[in-house]
């Protein structure tokens, strides 16, 4: 064997060294070349030249290695937020646009054609608000149970609460201390006196719309209250107004004439029931909430329901994933026609600017100080690595001006970067973007005392306590629209006799400041979130890979319902869970087993 193996190997050396282009490469690899011969010869000349000779190399090995690992950084910070930078870049180039169009004095027409690619983010966004509630809360209350369910709801409400109350002393803290309206002056072409709603019709309007009278109806449009005005034009004088004493020619006393003034007629404004042309978020919610919690009282008779839910929830998360890589493209024409509709930048920060300074101080305090604050005190985590995952949906925030419309994407960034129960993100977000509108009511409460400033109208203790409590509940009806604030700021302004048509001071700058405030609603919503899922843990036990185990209300049936106990067996983990029910109640006869196709959405 040894014989042989020695034999093939003189022959493969014969072979290699017949072939003349082993034979040229064994020279090459042998005989040292010219190059090698004058570097052999300067190494020999001292021991420095050797010396630079390696410190180069070891120096050239460890910047290929700087460059390697740099490069690698890069790739993987652009795979990571990839996303986020293509939105901040589109933000600042629709900043950079709108401002050099703003010389051109393009025909309104054209406005509305060149915001139209933004106008089409926006549908998107608005298009999948109504099946993301209705799933994400059906298909999310069905699987807890009642005691955690009603734990959860407690906590989240109260949070919400608390937070509002709170940014509404640190706006009315703030405009105290700047005093932005001393000084300012009033313009003179302000908007006539026009129908003003109290605060009880804002009110009752806010509690119908909790129930509406008509689902399908709910989905485009919200109950609001009318305010038709009722003319009373007295027919005549009791006596005249005015006698005038002419002089006459033939009467050296003058004539007497009496001229009769009709009075201005007397406007009564009676309420009719009415409407506005905007979805009827919060009744939604309260019904997807209520059938959600039904469903999974059920059992297994309200599984074939859970399950369209949660393929619905699905479908709306694999579409926000598709359509999220347009929103670069939306956001650029949608900050720059907003920009191009914008008064002159110079004489809104002479009238407003100090106002403007305010609200925005109120808004970094509340946002960056105060609700990291609450988050660190109660969960003892870093508030800024969860901030961190949050920074899509508050730059979609930024250019959309909605807090529904900017829901799907707080979704999806609670769930895969900050990596909360989705069992809790689909019941505090929807409820959150109804009722949590911390920024909102920040700019009421600086608004309202703004206003007082302005007309020299001094606010006594009490007059502060019923702006903070008037704002704190105007903000929870607000709708998560645009420029929302406005409708509620009359209910704040009525109620320490203030004059509503005075909110035509700050509507030139109310676009700018209405993004910022939702950004502050969006980071209220998603912080309450990681909040209640911190304090909720227990309620919702981890599987041994770390999530959490669905019930869809069928492991603990309740006592009041008439579902049976039914194990279930789980055969995937990642795509769709096929689990298996078995009849344990009939007889060995009659045994049968029931399968539900459940997505692990």
């Amino acid at each position: 064997m040894e014989e042989a193996g020695f034999s093939g190997a003189l022959a493969g050396l014969s072979r290699r060294q017949d072939d003349p282009t082993t034979s040229e490469g064994m020279e090459e690899l042998l005989l040292p070349s010219g190059e090698d011969e004058t570097r052999s010869d300067q190494s020999s000349v001292g021991p420095g030249a050797t010396g630079r000779t390696a410190a180069d190399r070891v120096k050239a090995f460890f910047m290929d290695r700087i460059r390697g690992v740099r490069w690698r950084n890069v790739r993987g910070f652009c795979r990571r937020n990839g996303l986020l930078t293509l939105s901040i870049i589109a933000v600042i180039t629709g900043c950079t646009l709108g401002f050099m169009l703003r010389g051109t004095e393009l025909s309104t027409q054209a406005k509305i054609y060149f915001s139209f690619p933004g106008e089409l983010l926006m549908r998107m966004l608005k298009m999948l608000i109504l099946p993301l509630i209705t799933s994400s809360l059906m298909s999310g209350l069905s699987s807890m149970e009642s005691k955690a369910c009603c734990r959860m709801g407690v906590l989240t409400v109260t949070y919400y609460l608390w937070t509002t109350f709170i940014a509404v002393v640190v706006g009315i803290v703030l405009v105290l201390i700047i005093k932005p309206g001393t000084g300012t002056e009033m313009e003179s072409n302000r908007l006539g006196g026009g129908p003003v709603m109290t605060s009880a019709d804002a009110l009752l309007d806010l509690i119908r719309n909790m129930v509406p009278s008509n689902l399908i109806e709910a989905t485009f449009q919200q109950y609001k209250t009318d305010l038709i005005p009722i003319l009373r034009v007295p027919t005549k004088t009791i006596q005249p107004n005015f006698v005038y004493v002419i002089p006459d020619d033939s009467d050296p006393k003058g004539r007497t004439v009496y001229l009769e003034l009709t009075p201005p007629p007397d406007v009564i404004y009676k309420t009719s029931p009415g409407s506005s042309q905007q979805m009827n978020v919060l009744g939604i919610v309260i019904f997807s909430a209520t059938m959600g919690l039904l469903l999974g009282r059920m059992g297994e008779r309200g599984a074939p329901l859970i399950n369209v839910c949660q393929c619905i929830n699905e479908c709306v998360m694999k579409i926000i994933n598709a359509a999220v890589w347009y929103f670069p493209f939306g956001i650029i024409f949608l900050v720059a026609g907003k920009i191009l509709e914008m008064q002159d930048p110079s004489t809104l920060g002479k009238k407003l600017g100090w106002y403007g300074i305010t609200v925005l101080t109120g808004l970094f305090v509340h946002g960056l100080v105060l609700l990291p604050l609450f988050y660190f005190l109660l969960t003892r985590k870093n508030p800024f690595s969860y901030i961190r995952g949050l920074l899509q949906a508050m730059v979609i925030a930024l250019a959309t001006s909605s807090s529904s419309a900017t829901l799907p994407i707080t979704m999806k960034c609670l769930l895969e970067n900050c990596h909360v129960d989705r069992q809790i993100a689909r019941f505090v977000l929807p409820v959150g973007a109804t009722i949590n509108m911390d920024g909102t009511a920040l700019y009421e409460a600086v608004a309202a005392i703004f206003i007082a400033q302005v007309n020299d109208y001094e606010l006594d203790f009490g007059q502060l306590v019923t702006i903070s409590i008037t704002a704190t509940a105007a903000s929870i009806g607000a709708a998560g629209i645009p420029q929302a604030g406005l409708v509620t700021m009359v209910i704040v302004l009525t109620s320490v006799g203030l004059p509503p048509d005075d909110i035509t001071l700050i509507v030139a700058i109310d676009w700018i400041l209405d993004r910022f405030r939702t950004m502050i609603n969006v980071l209220g919503d998603a912080l309450a979130a990681g909040i209640i899922a911190h304090l909720c843990r227990k309620d919702f036990p981890l599987s041994e890979t770390g999530k959490s185990v669905p019930s869809y209300g069928t492991q603990n049936p309740h006592s009041n319902s008439y579902s049976i106990n039914v194990p279930l067996t789980e055969i995937h983990s990642h795509k769709d869970c096929l689990f298996e029910t078995t009849c344990d109640s009939m007889g060995p006869g009659q045994a049968h087993t029931v399968y539900y196709n459940i997505c692990q959405v």
